[in-house]
């Protein structure tokens, strides 16, 4: 088996909620060999991108989504161990769902793939009361704020976000990336965001 047809395997059964296929799979490419960040990224990452189109489609729902990503829970696990990388050097980000809206859906499949990633996730939940980004923020030292809302009523509670890391003298610090269904680069670029995501798996990559 090439490496390719390995990550094909994995992403395809990951997919399909094998879950010891994904842990054996995860296995065999240590065996291989290949490095643990290219089988997370194009292996489980790349699964669960496809996991997030289909609940997007409606071909599957919560309970699918959740199977799909404890077997990728599963691989990690595995594979974490052989992650290189310095711990303190590690990209610290503080992710929530706005004031006012509770849909977290999206906000959870990319808390998921930022892990995956070997990224430090502070998850503040939904309906976070604007302050609290900042001051969790302020308290991890953290290099990226990410917000979500599908709601167009709260979607100004962003630019408030914003603001309040500028009376802190935070704003040169902290990079703030913003997405969900109604949000796009236009509105990022007026509120002064740095980063707007139309899926999970381009805010990972961004």
């Amino acid at each position: 088996m090439t490496k390719k047809e390995l990550f094909e395997e994995i992403k395809n059964n990951l997919i399909e909620m094998e879950e010891d296929v994904v842990e054996e799979l995860c296995k065999k490419s240590l065996e291989m060999k290949i490095p643990a960040k290219e089988t997370i990224q194009e292996g489980l990452i790349a699964g669960m991108e496809v996991v997030g189109q289909l609940y997007e489609e409606e071909e599957y729902f919560l309970p699918e989504v959740l199977i799909c990503s404890d077997a990728m829970n599963v691989g990690i696990d595995i594979l974490k161990p052989y992650l290189e990388g310095d711990e303190s050097s590690k990209i610290r980000v503080v992710i929530g769902v706005v004031e006012g809206d509770t849909h977290d859906i999206g906000k959870n499949l990319v808390k998921i793939m930022l892990e995956a990633g070997g990224i430090e996730v502070h998850d503040l939940g939904r309906d976070v009361i604007l302050g609290e980004f900042v001051k969790k923020a302020k308290e991890i030292d953290a290099h990226f704020i990410i917000m979500s809302t599908l709601m167009t009523t709260t979607m100004e509670g962003m630019k408030v976000v914003i603001e309040k890391l500028k009376a802190e003298g935070m704003r040169d610090s902290v990079k703030v990336a913003i997405g969900g269904g109604p949000i796009s680069q236009r509105f990022a670029t007026e509120i002064g965001a740095d980063l707007y995501t139309k899926d999970a798996n381009e805010a990972v990559r961004k």
